[in-house]
Parts: C-alpha cells; structure tokens; sequence
C-alpha cells in the first residue's frame, strides 16, 4: 500500500471529500495506527470551523481513534510496541515534555498539548501517525467502535467522577443524557453513586433507569432543578455533561455545602453564579479536561469490569459529512462513529 484514503475538509466550514493521500511514515517516537474507528466529537466542530488558532487545511480531524499498529518509529519498539497492538488515541494526542505543567507530570494541561486533528492529522482516515505517549491499550474483549469514543466522551466523564469529591454513596448528578452523560451516568452507578439524572423531558426517564441511574429530574417540569436536588438531600457532586452555561448554573442552589459543580461539556456563554453562592456554603466550580493515554487505559480497564460500552451508530469512511452533520443535528444516539 502506497497511498490510503482520508475524509477531509478543504476550507474552514467547508464539506468533508474523501481524498486518497500518500501513506504517512512514522518518524521518531511515533507509530502508524490502521484505524479500524473514529468517534465524531462535537469539538470536532472547533477545528472544522476553524474556531481555535492554529488549525490548517485540507484539514482531518477526529480525536476518538481505535486501532492497530500498522508500523513502528525508531525507537518505538524499545518502549514496548509491536505491529498489531491493539491501541486507541483520544483527545490527548501527546505532550511537549518540557513545559511547567508537563516539567509537574500535569501532562492533560500541557500548553503545546498535541490534539489529533489539530496538532497533526487525525483519524478521519485509513491511516494515521500518533506520538507513543498517546497510546493506551485497548482490551481484546473491547471492539473498536466502543473504545474510540472512550478516547474522549469516556475518559472525560470517567475521569470527571473519579477525581471529584464524592465518595460511595453519595448523591451525584450527571446533567444531560447525550453522548457524554449516558456515559457518565454508567460510570456513576459503578463507583457507588446514589446517582440523578437531570434532562429535558419526562420520556428519557425511563432511558436513565435502564442505565442504573436512581432518580430522574425533568428540567422543564414546575419544580425547578435544585429545589429537586435539595428535596433528594442535595448534590455533593452534579457533572455537567450538557453543553449548557444556564443549565450548569441552575444546580449550583442544589448542590450541598462543600459540594462540587464539575463542568465537561463546553458552552462559550458564562457562568451566571455570584461570589455569595460559593463562600457562604464552601461550594466549588471546577472545569475538566478529559485525561492522558494512561487515563484513557484505566478508562477502558473500568469499562470492560463493569460492562460499560458507549451506545454508538456507525458510518463507513465515504460518508464522513454526512455522520458528522447527523452528530451536529443531535439526532445521533449517542455518539457517531466511522468505521474506515
């Protein structure tokens, strides 16, 4: 094979065309992956639409990557990769190594952080290059199409409870039922979460349930979100997995004292929360960034113990666009995956 095919974006805003390109070569410290899937993000969107600095066309995004190592970098080898590794790479994409957050092992929040499709090629693509350093291992047990949204939806929401400041038994909200909170609902109920699910209209209740969650609040109901909360004894942690400022600030009055408002899903409008809300009752309002390639592997170890798997629909490799519109749309459940 000399060449392989890639769904790309000309311009910013632009549609994808599939093109077939001249097979990349892995250079130092890097490995060729045959990608097998991609999950479709909505942060895909940033690097599309050319809506961070920095980003070049023809573009080919795509963060959510599974697959195997098709060919190995000098120097790969000696760290313990082999042709055939079953691997995915998510939203990070490799570090610098020499930045202060990197020089204080904080690699997720490097300030050259290497995010596929915007650093380097992504995986909307038959083949891609990746750093070694974002590699993690993916189970045998686990398929393709259920560890790459794990990449990114997965470890975010995985990595949002795990490092919040609940503990079993306490009552955690996740807020949304999309392609991160049917997640993060799953992962609640396997830490020992008295889990909430906070959505938009009474007929996802029944989907929540099916998930494990324990109680079900309906935004759009008379009894406002926290009064909702506070009726179940309070949040000691609500994760915000919609992609909503007013929703997130709309449980800050049900969280209990020294509770935590964990944010993951991205909204530019602010936040509408006085100083008073926090100080008086010792609350917290924390922003998460997903998780290195060892989280992404402790992400997909969990997965496979508690039989957590993202519900996904998938699309071959030619219809790139039309996945991507459908995950713009919401009309995916939960998240769109190509299958190359």
């Amino acid at each position: 094979m000399s060449s392989c095919r890639v769904a790309q974006v000309a311009v910013a805003g632009g549609e994808f065309e599939l093109v077939e390109r001249e097979l990349p070569q892995p250079g130092p410290g890097h490995v060729r992956i045959a990608v097998e899937a991609c999950g479709i993000c909505h942060t895909d969107t940033f690097f599309v639409d050319a809506g961070v600095p920095g980003v070049r066309f023809p573009l080919v995004t795509g963060h959510e990557i599974a697959g195997r190592i098709d060919a190995l970098g000098e120097g790969t080898a000696a760290l313990g990769w082999r042709v055939g590794d079953r691997v995915a790479v998510g939203w990070f994409g490799g570090s610098c190594g020499h930045c202060t957050p990197c020089r204080q092992g904080d690699f997720i929040v490097c300030a050259n952080l290497k995010v596929p499709g915007w650093a380097y090629d992504g995986g909307f693509a038959e083949m891609t290059v990746a750093p070694v350093d974002a590699l993690a291992r993916v189970p045998e047990s686990l398929s393709a199409t259920a560890a790459a949204p794990m990449g990114c939806a997965g470890v975010t929401t995985f990595n949002g409870l795990r490092h919040s400041s609940a503990g079993p038994g306490d009552l955690v909200a996740v807020l949304g039922l999309g392609g991160l909170g049917h997640l993060g609902v799953q992962y609640a109920v396997a830490m020992g979460f008295e889990t909430v699910v906070i959505t938009r209209g009474a007929e996802k209740a029944d989907f929540a349930k099916q998930l494990g969650a324990h109680h079900c609040i309906d935004s759009t109901a008379d009894t406002e979100v926290a009064e909702a909360l506070r009726a179940l004894g309070g949040a000691k942690v609500v994760l915000a997995t919609a992609g909503d400022a007013d929703a997130a600030t709309a449980t800050v009055e049900g969280l209990r004292p020294r509770g935590e408002l964990v944010i993951v899903g991205a909204d530019s409008a602010p936040l509408g929360i006085s100083p008073l809300q926090l100080i008086l009752p010792g609350k917290v309002v924390r922003g998460h960034l997903c998780g290195t390639a060892q989280d992404v592997q402790d992400t997909l170890a969990f997965s496979v113990l508690h039989d957590i798997s993202p519900m996904v629909e998938t699309a071959p490799l030619e219809r790139a666009g039309e996945a991507y519109r459908r995950m713009l749309s919401g009309a995916a459940r939960f998240r769109m995956v190509l299958t190359p």
